[in-house]
């Protein structure tokens, strides 16, 4: 996602054609810095994650791996963003597994998206997009991909019947995190933020918990009955927009202000300022928004219970969903066999990308990340 700069009235706060559908519009850059307690617990927390092997951490000697994207400067449009992989070799085809993350055409940033993938087989396996905004919002997605996985696999609740509450107080713990990292300027996360859906499965349960802030939506895709003959996509997680009836209340009552920018997005404004400008009502990062106009880092969370019917799982930014629908995307994927997995999501990510330049006759195009996995 990107962050606007236009010079606009502040009677409607329109935004710039090429970036109408991207994550921030108009904002006064000349805010105060917000908070300035910085807490040692949180230092020495974020210190012992750094210095943490994620897979070490895991509670199980068996095959693991972790994937995920590593931030990088590259900003040739479509580029996939460079991938990190630690731990036994990843075969996609055997893991049914399919993942791209590639850069949208906005020659002013590198790609701001992440994503992670953290498996132990037999156990669990944790996927996680995390869709940045802002001028700093790559660094912020990267800082969330790798601790917030962390965060949770070192909490005693998880894989528990607290898992719910576990992965709603690790959210607001790495928003703390992200806090403790601005004030000590390893981060700049007053103006910048990201997104946030991960999403559990627990292999010895057959269970699926979801988590998210924003709107990088969770889909499953379903056969609609016992002849497995008709695919169906449904999201697991809804955009948390700040039109919405409950986020708009509860925006308005820290004393923000939910302003239509005149094109096609809701944005959240403080009071009397013209920031955070947000198309979103929930976010981490975007401390400014936090503290002045109502945004919310607390996630949604949901449980289902996998069925012989749920065939497949995606976990996307909202570059795949601004243009196809949870069910379009799903018909798409299930045009290849699961041991076409990567074949997959790069049809899912190129299909985006054309849909936005028709769309937008090519004036932009967001951040395009797809993680599959075929249940």
């Amino acid at each position: 996602m990107g962050c606007g700069g236009s010079s606009t009235a502040d009677k409607g706060l329109a935004v710039e054609t090429q970036r109408r559908r991207l994550s921030v519009g108009e904002v006064d850059k000349d805010t105060a810095n917000a908070g300035t307690d910085t807490s040692e617990a949180d230092r020495g927390l974020i210190t012992a994650l750094q210095a943490e092997d994620v897979l070490k951490m895991t509670d199980d000697s068996g095959r693991k791996f972790s994937l995920g994207s590593a931030t990088d400067q590259s900003k040739t449009s479509f580029a996939n963003k460079t991938m990190q992989e630690i731990g036994d070799k990843v075969d996609p085809a055997a893991q049914r597994l399919g993942y791209t993350c590639r850069k949208g055409l906005k020659p002013e940033s590198p790609n701001q998206d992440s994503w992670s993938v953290l498996k132990v087989d037999g156990n669990y396996t944790i996927y996680g997009v995390y869709d940045g905004h802002g001028k700093a919002g790559h660094d912020v997605s990267n800082f969330v991909k790798d601790n917030l996985p962390k965060l949770i696999i070192r909490d005693q609740r998880f894989k528990t019947d607290e898992m719910p509450k576990m992965l709603k107080e690790n959210f607001i713990k790495i928003q703390g995190l992200i806090g403790t990292m601005d004030r000590t300027k390893k981060l700049s996360a007053q103006m910048a933020g990201t997104t946030c859906s991960v999403a559990v499965l627990d292999h010895v349960k057959n269970k699926l918990t979801v988590a998210h802030v924003a709107d990088s939506t969770i889909v499953i895709g379903s056969y609609t009955d016992d002849s497995k003959a008709k695919l169906k996509g449904v999201a697991l997680t809804r955009d948390h927009k700040p039109d919405l009836k409950d986020e708009r209340a509860r925006i308005e009552k820290a004393g923000g202000r939910v302003v239509f920018d005149g094109y096609s997005n809701h944005r959240v404004y403080a009071k009397n300022g013209r920031y955070p400008g947000l198309n979103m009502s929930r976010c981490l990062g975007d401390l400014l928004g936090h503290q002045d106009a109502g945004c919310s880092c607390e996630p949604e969370v949901s449980e289902r219970t996998i069925s012989p019917l749920d065939h497949l799982l995606l976990v996307c930014s909202d570059g795949v969903w601004e243009f196809i629908t949870p069910d379009e995307g799903v018909q798409i994927i299930s045009a290849s066999p699961p041991e076409k997995a990567m074949q997959a999501a790069e049809f899912l990510a190129k299909e985006a990308w054309d849909r936005w330049i028709r769309e937008e006759g090519g004036a932009v195009v967001d951040d395009i990340t797809v993680v599959l996995q075929y249940l």
